[in-house]
């Protein structure tokens, strides 16, 4: 038999790295689509906060539209980061779903990259939502750059929260995951400004707001809209950059051992 004819099956068999991963990405995301408890709050809860306040108590316009298009928009990517590596991993250890997984011939990052694509996916469709509501019912008025930047910022920006809620996902198991997430994710939108202005709050709240990855990233998106606090650029992405390494690198530890 020709060496071409034995060796040809084999090669044809073969599943290219690239499809492995958009695969696993597309199971994930049918997954978080039949989770309605996931996917519902996600998409829902920060564009009916941000109509609450940005626009009805806003009386929409101005400038608490702008800034709360800016900041929910933080608030709904923190949610979607959190919970979608957060309580999916801490539940997937529970059932013995990652050693299925190690198990499986797939590359050792497709589990981690779909997660990752689904959570800027959902990003990506939160802030399509909030700058749609922004534009008409809030009433606010941005350049087209403007705008680009602002949802570039919010798709991206997802990147150190997935990253905090993979590393709680290794910590915690399945049940105590949501309520560990929750405590995180509310009490520091509250406490970064997320809901309403900082100079509205207690003073203590606004010196200890730096301490929180959630106002940095605020601080991004504020500063695309012309209301940031003043603080540079470079501060902000240094720390969402340092965050998003040392979660990483904190729960990858968690992962191999």
């Amino acid at each position: 038999m020709n060496t071409l004819e034995l060796h040809a099956p084999t090669h044809a068999a073969t599943p290219s790295l690239l499809r492995s991963y958009l695969l696993e990405a597309r199971l994930e995301f049918l997954r978080l689509l039949r989770t309605p408890s996931f996917a519902i709050p996600s998409l829902v809860f920060p564009c009916l906060f941000y109509v609450l306040f940005g626009v009805v108590l806003a009386k929409g316009g101005g400038d608490g539209a702008r800034y709360l298009l800016a900041t929910y928009g933080t608030f709904g990517i923190m949610g979607a980061g959190l919970f979608a590596f957060g309580v999916t991993v801490a539940m997937e250890r529970d059932q013995g779903f990652l050693r299925y997984k190690r198990a499986l011939p797939m590359p050792a990052g497709a589990y981690l990259w779909a997660k990752l694509a689904m959570a800027m996916l959902f990003s990506s469709a939160i802030a399509l939502l909030l700058s749609v509501l922004g534009a008409t019912a809030g009433g606010v008025s941005l350049d087209a750059s403007q705008w680009v930047l602002l949802f570039a910022v919010n798709v991206l920006g997802v990147l150190p929260f997935a990253a905090i809620g993979l590393w709680v996902g290794t910590l915690v198991g399945g049940q105590a995951a949501p309520a560990i997430i929750n405590i995180l994710y509310l009490p520091m939108a509250f406490l970064s400004g997320l809901w309403m202005p900082l100079k509205f709050l207690p003073s203590w709240i606004g010196a200890m707001a730096p301490m929180w990855p959630s106002y940095h990233h605020a601080q991004i998106g504020l500063k695309v809209v012309g209301m940031d606090a003043g603080r540079p650029l470079a501060l902000h992405l240094g720390v969402l950059l340092a965050v998003t390494v040392v979660a990483f690198l904190l729960a990858r530890r968690r992962l191999a051992a």
